[in-house]
C-alpha cells in the first residue's frame, strides 16, 4: 500500500486496521481531506504577514504587505483563485506553496492595474513586461514544496527591498525562486509572463516543468529557465516565446561538494524567436547545457533563435552524460541560420553536428568542419523546413525584427496535420520522473516523449495553451 505523507485520518487508521486497500477511492478520499483541513483564508482584508490554510476557490485576495510562510506550514489555493498583489511585495516560502488552479478554473497571481502592451515593435525599455511591479514567489533552503499547476504569473521580478522579510530568503529579482537541493519543484500547465531577469531560477533540488507557456521573460537577460547546482528532473512541453537569453538553460554551477551533478530531460519544447535582448554577446537563442551539466534534448522545436543548442566549453558541461538530437531548426534570417550549429569563437560553444537535427547539419557544413568551427549557411536553408504553425510567425512577418516576435498573442503554435514535424519524434527515452505523479503533491502528469516534434502533438497531447 502507497500512502502520501503522514496524515492521520480515521477512514486511514481504520483502513490500516482492517487489512483491506482499495486504493484509488482511499487516495482519492485522502486528497480532499488533506484541502479541507486547513484553515481557510479569508478575502474580506488585505493580507500581509504570516499566513497559512487554504485560499478558497474563486475568491480574489488582495495583498497589501509581504506574505511569509513560515518554516513548517503550508499555503494551498484553490481552484478559480485571483491574487493580487498592491506594492512592492512577494511572497516568501519557507513552508510549502501548493497552488492547484485547474484548466477550467486557472488561478492568477499578477500586479493590480498592470496592462499587457502586447503590439508587435513596441520598445522594450517601455514594456511593463519588463519593469517588474512585484517581487515574485521566493523560496528558502528550507522550502520543501513549490507546485504551481494551471496558474498565471504576471509582472514579477522587481528587485527584493532590503526592509523586506523576503531579504534574508534571496535578494535576487527572479519572479519565482527555489532554492532546496531536497525538496521538489513543479510548474505544470501554467503561464509566466514578463520578468525583469529568469522568470524562474532553481538551485538543486528535483523538477517537473510541463506543458507551459513563457512570454516576454528576460529584459536584456533571463532564460525561461535557469537551473544550476544540482537540479534533476524533467522539463518538456513547454513554449518559449521571445526570451531574453534562452529557453531552458541548465549549469551544475553552485553544487554543493557530494551532491549529483545536475541532469535533466529537455524534449518537445517549441523554442521561438529567442535570444535577441541579451545584453552579452555570444549567449542565448534556444538550449543551453553549461558547467558540469548534463542530461537530454530531443524533439525540440527551435524556430528563429539566435543560436541553436549550445553546449558551453568553457567550463564544459558534462558531455559524458549529455544526448541530443532529432531537434528541429527553421531560420529566415542568415545570422539564425550560420548559428544552428554555434561556434566556439563566438559562443564558447562545442555542440556536434548530428545527423538526426532537421535540417541534416551534413547537408550544409563544409568539408573538414569539426565542432567549434564557424560555417556560412547556403540561402536554401532560409524558409526551409516550416513547421506550419496552425498561425504563427513563420515566415517572420513583414517589417518586424526578430526580436518584436515575444509574445503569443493571436498565434496558435500548435501543428497542422500536414507538418512535415509530424512523425519525426524520437521516443526511444524516458523522462526522468524524478518527481512523482500525484494530483497534489507532485506532477499530476509527466507526459511521455511525443512522435512528433514541438510542445503540441497532432493528436492533441502535450501543451494545451
Amino acid at each position: 500500500m502507497k500512502w502520501h505523507y503522514s496524515v492521520l485520518l480515521p477512514a486511514v487508521i481504520t483502513g490500516l486496521a482492517l487489512g483491506s486497500c482499495k486504493k484509488a477511492v482511499e487516495e482519492k478520499e485522502l486528497w480532499k481531506a488533506v484541502q479541507a483541513v486547513a484553515a481557510p483564508v479569508s478575502d474580506a482584508a488585505c493580507l500581509s504577514g504570516a499566513i497559512k490554510g487554504t485560499m478558497l476557490s474563486g475568491k480574489t485576495y488582495t495583498v497589501c504587505g509581504d506574505i511569509i510562510i513560515n518554516v513548517g506550514d503550508t499555503l494551498t489555493v484553490q481552484e478559480g483563485v485571483t491574487i493580487k498583489f498592491t506594492g512592492k511585495y512577494g511572497i516568501g516560502v519557507n513552508g510549502s506553496f501548493i497552488c492547484l488552479g485547474t484548466k477550467d478554473h486557472p488561478n492568477w497571481i499578477t500586479y493590480d492595474g498592470a496592462k499587457k502592451t502586447d503590439t508587435y515593435g513596441y520598445d522594450p525599455s517601455l514594456d511593463s513586461a519588463y519593469m517588474g511591479r512585484w517581487i515574485g514567489i521566493i523560496g528558502g533552503t528550507t522550502c520543501p514544496m513549490m507546485i504551481l499547476k494551471w496558474t498565471h504569473v504576471e509582472f514579477a521580478g522587481i528587485a527584493v527591498p532590503k526592509s523586506s522579510p523576503i531579504y534574508p530568503i534571496s535578494s535576487k529579482p527572479y519572479s519565482i525562486f527555489f532554492q532546496n537541493p531536497a525538496g521538489i519543484f513543479v510548474f505544470e500547465d501554467s503561464w509566466l509572463y514578463g520578468s525583469t531577469d529568469d522568470p524562474f531560477r532553481i538551485l538543486g533540488g528535483k523538477i517537473a516543468v510541463l506543458r507551459s507557456t513563457f512570454e516576454k521573460c528576460g529584459y536584456t537577460g533571463g532564460e525561461a529557465m535557469n537551473a544550476k547546482a544540482g537540479t534533476i528532473g524533467d522539463f518538456a512541453y513547454n513554449l518559449c516565446i521571445g526570451m531574453a537569453t534562452n529557453g531552458p538553460k541548465l549549469s551544475n554551477s553552485g553544487a554543493a561538494v557530494g551532491v549529483p551533478g545536475s541532469n535533466v530531460r529537455m524534449y518537445n519544447n517549441t523554442i521561438v524567436n529567442c535570444g535577441f535582448r541579451r545584453s552579452a554577446a555570444g549567449r542565448g537563442g534556444s538550449i543551453n547545457f553549461e558547467e558540469g551539466a548534463g542530461g537530454m534534448a530531443y524533439n525540440n522545436l527551435i524556430v528563429n533563435c539566435k543560436f541553436g543548442l549550445r553546449v558551453v566549453q568553457n567550463p564544459i558541461a558534462d558531455t559524458a552524460n549529455l544526448r541530443y538530437g532529432y531537434n528541429w531548426y527553421y531560420a529566415d534570417s542568415g545570422s539564425v541560420a550560420d548559428n544552428f550549429i554555434p561556434n566556439l569563437a563566438v559562443s564558447t560553444c562545442i555542440s556536434n553536428a548530428i545527423p538526426t537535427d532537421i535540417p541534416n547539419p551534413l547537408s550544409y557544413l563544409p568539408a573538414g568542419w569539426h565542432p567549434g568551427d564557424s560555417y556560412t549557411a547556403p540561402l536554401s536553408l532560409l524558409g526551409a523546413n516550416d513547421p506550419q504553425f496552425i498561425d504563427g510567425p513563420v515566415p517572420m512577418p513583414e517589417g518586424l525584427l526578430l526580436r518584436d516576435i515575444a509574445f503569443v498573442g493571436k498565434y496558435n503554435f500548435a501543428l497542422k496535420p500536414t507538418s512535415p514535424c509530424a512523425g519525426k519524434g524520437y521516443t526511444g527515452f524516458n523522462p526522468r520522473k524524478d518527481v512523482r505523479e500525484d494530483p497534489v503533491y507532485g506532477a499530476t502528469e509527466i507526459t511521455l516523449p511525443g512522435k512528433d516534434i514541438g510542445a503540441y502533438q497532432v493528436n492533441g497531447a502535450g501543451n494545451h495553451h
